[in-house]
């Protein structure tokens, strides 16, 4: 037991062991049973349901695994035991089974995380116990498929490795100047126009301007995201859909210009990386516009119990020079662009409270100020604007950018595939503390949870994805699931370990010695740039920044 990750609050070892082989039997209440075998598809488990078969209870422990709920466990938690007659589980809910069966599978050789084994195989289990819960319920990814379109499968597989990890948030990035990524009824050239652009950029900062020429776009439809949904609902991930407003609106406008500020002016979907001076208008219309929006995503993704508005790097200088706008600000009793900037999101999170959902936004949301109190808010800026939110009373996901980007490369080195910049290490992920111990306690309370960020502008396909993501994603999960930090004499035998599982299950990490020969940059713009950008420095910016309510625009 000394090789599960994320590590479990308690795991003790005992005498002997116990068999399972595919095929084995599973017995307990539906919901529970159903959750112990999705999460053990090599397994193959059949269920044995004492109510169809007409069995007494004491013909349950035939089963190799038993589950049982146990409400006084709270939610996520499980009690794993295993004994020489097989295994039982105790879940406070059907994450708690869930995520007992993901530590059952840790705990078989890596070969359990294969699609199928050889017929006749069977394998055996230490005895022992683990009783687990969470310290964080919310255990975030962020997945940007708006610079760089993924198709549906690439979701899917990510859902696929969060539940391993037992991550349980994908924060699905689907709108931004690069891209729109949503099919709408109601606005149908969202989609039509803003879901591609002609080329996009390849050259660094710096340099002059070079394109690939080559067409790029994408979108899901709505039934994509019913799918992607029901999918990641049953591996215990909830979706948390992003339109990220009033700024990088360049693919909203190139569809219905009309929108913005400037409306005179032809918009295109963005062919370059950072942020476009290109912004919604903050008029009723626009208002309507992205109610109308927020509700066909809601809609097909069912219960969406958090939806982010983004409210990040807005230039609001043609807010400013609007008459319309400026006369509509002074009508509401605003003094600056600042003001209607934090006006038009409360606006957007009372609709979005009116649909069900609770508002997400980036901290300079949160710094502009009029947040609805129940907003989350993810302070990508750094510790210091966290702290402040939550001292507000707001609810807080660590989301910052050192270490919890992962588009910034993992060494300072021409080997690494392109980065924004550098370095963040699993060395650095795994020694974040999302709610930091010097904190007073009430303000430690107020962190729910962390996430790490997959921002695409430098992954342009799966292959990239899995590479920036992991094996820093199993140090998120880490830190996420333990509320971090952990010690790196313990974490990385650990990850070592898994890594032989995330082999057998295929992922295409970035190995921790450095990328293998075809896992390098290359040259051109696929090839890093040591040294460019160094994370420290964006860091001390970033908190410069932060401390300014009219910092809408740090990365323009």
């Amino acid at each position: 037991m000394k090789h599960l990750l994320p590590l479990p609050r308690r795991a003790e070892t005992g005498p002997g062991s116990a068999e399972i082989a595919p095929g084995s039997a599973v017995s307990g209440p539906a919901p529970l049973t159903d959750a112990v075998r999705l999460a053990l598809p090599v397994l193959d488990l059949r269920v044995l349901d004492l109510r169809v078969l007409d069995l007494r209870p004491g013909d349950a422990a035939t089963a190799a695994v038993l589950v049982e709920e146990d409400p006084r466990l709270g939610p996520e938690a499980y009690e794993l035991t295993i004994a020489g007659d097989g295994v039982r589980i105790a879940a406070g809910d059907r994450a708690g089974a869930f995520y007992a069966a993901q530590t059952l599978r840790q705990l078989l050789p890596a070969e359990a995380f294969r699609s199928a084994v050889a017929p006749g195989t069977s394998w055996t289990v230490p005895c022992g116990r683990v009783e687990d819960a969470p310290r964080f319920s919310w255990r975030g990814a962020h997945l940007d498929v708006a610079r760089n379109f993924l198709p549906k499968r690439e979701v899917l597989r990510m859902i696929d490795l969060m539940a391993l990890h037992k991550l349980n948030r994908l924060h699905l990035h689907l709108a931004d100047d690069q891209g729109w990524r949503v099919e709408s009824r109601a606005f149908p050239l969202l989609h039509e126009v803003g879901s591609h652009r002609p080329q996009t950029i390849t050259s660094h900062k710096g340099e002059a301007p070079a394109f690939d020429g080559v067409p790029h776009g994408g979108h899901y439809t709505l039934s994509d995201l019913a799918e992607i949904a029901a999918y990641a609902r049953a591996r215990e991930v909830m979706v948390v859909p992003e339109i990220d407003v009033p700024g990088h609106a360049s693919a909203v406008l190139a569809a219905y210009p009309a929108l913005a500020s400037r409306p005179q002016e032809r918009y295109e979907v963005l062919n370059r990386w950072g942020i476009s001076p290109a912004i919604l208008s903050p008029l009723p219309a626009t208002v309507d516009f992205l109610t109308t929006v927020f509700a066909e995503i809601t809609d097909a993704l069912g219960d969406v119990p958090y939806f982010h508005i983004g409210g990040d790097e807005c230039v609001l200088d043609d807010w400013a020079a609007s008459a319309e706008i400026s006369a509509y600000q002074a009508s509401l009793g605003l003094e600056t662009t600042g003001d209607l900037h934090a006006w038009f999101l409360r606006r957007l999170a009372d609709a979005l409270a009116e649909q069900g959902s609770r508002a997400v936004v980036w901290d300079e949301a949160f710094v502009s100020g009029r947040l609805r109190p129940d907003t989350v808010v993810m302070p990508w800026r750094g510790e210091h604007v966290a702290r402040r939110a939550a001292a507000a009373g707001h609810d807080v996901v660590a989301t910052p950018v050192f270490p919890m980007y992962f588009d910034y490369a993992e060494a300072a080195s021409p080997e690494e595939p392109a980065g924004l910049g550098d370095a963040i290490t699993v060395a650095d992920v795994v020694a974040f503390a999302p709610a930091p111990s010097e904190w007073p306690e009430e303000e430690r309370a107020r962190v729910i949870g962390a996430q790490f960020q997959l921002w695409s502008e430098r992954i342009p396909d799966g292959r990239t994805l899995d590479y920036r993501a992991w094996p820093r994603g199993c140090a998120a999960a880490e830190v996420a699931w333990t509320g971090g930090p952990a010690a790196p004499e313990d974490f990385f035998p650990r990850l070592e370990a898994h890594l032989a599982r995330l082999d057998a299950f295929g992922v295409e990490y970035r190995p921790l010695s450095g990328p293998r020969p075809w896992q390098r940059g290359g040259t051109g713009w696929r090839r890093h740039r040591p040294g460019a950008v160094d994370v420290q420095d964006v860091m001390r910016h970033l908190h410069e920044l932060s401390l300014s309510a009219d910092s809408t625009r740090p990365s323009l």
